[in-house]
């Protein structure tokens, strides 16, 4: 970690801070606050809308957690994001992604999605690793790949698939950045 963590137990100045202190605590309960929350509480009222935007996407989306954790992983994967991936890429397989799914989503080459969808993921999982893929590596998403998602999925749906992509890309960059989790440059397989 290029900055040293806030302390296990955080010190809040003000009952303002002691507040979001306790708002991330609540969203992590029952596990204890991670390296991701130690480092953004540097900065109570950044860590505070973090958490209320990160709480949102993973929790109150209409995603499958299936389709949440592949685009989730690809984007880690995509950024080098190991401590993302870690984390993550578990929450995948008990989504229900198996083995041979996992090998496609972390592939580290980029995916076209012209042809038949790989073995291990079905239809929709392809889709939208195909789409977190280009959204990453060239954030303008080829209108071919986006027909294909508005195809299989609603409205809401798209908005949130894509909210996803963009939340952890802006995750993985904080987390490449500061080194958060010291797990730069470890790859893939720590978790998997």
């Amino acid at each position: 970690m290029r900055l040293p963590y806030t302390p296990i137990t955080p010190v809040a100045n003000t009952e303002e801070e002691a507040a979001i202190i306790s708002r991330i605590e609540q969203r992590r309960h029952p596990r204890p606050l991670q390296p991701l929350d130690l480092t953004l509480l540097h900065s109570p009222p950044v860590a505070d809308g973090w958490n209320s935007f990160l709480g949102a996407i993973r929790t109150r989306t209409s995603i499958p957690a299936d389709l949440r954790e592949i685009a989730i992983s690809r984007v880690a994967v995509i950024n080098k994001a190991w401590y993302e991936w870690m984390h993550h890429a578990p929450l995948a397989v008990a989504g229900g992604v198996g083995e041979e799914g996992m090998e496609v989503v972390k592939r580290e080459g980029g995916y076209d999605l012209v042809g038949e969808t790989p073995k291990g993921l079905t239809e929709k999982q392809w889709v939208v690793l195909g789409y977190a893929d280009e959204m990453t590596r060239d954030v303008t998403v080829k209108e071919e790949t986006f027909e294909r998602l508005r195809g299989l999925f609603s409205e809401k749906e798209v908005v949130e698939i894509t909210a996803t992509v963009a939340c952890y890309n802006c995750v993985s960059r904080f987390l490449v950045a500061l080194d958060v989790g010291e797990k730069n440059g470890v790859g893939p397989d720590v978790a998997h």
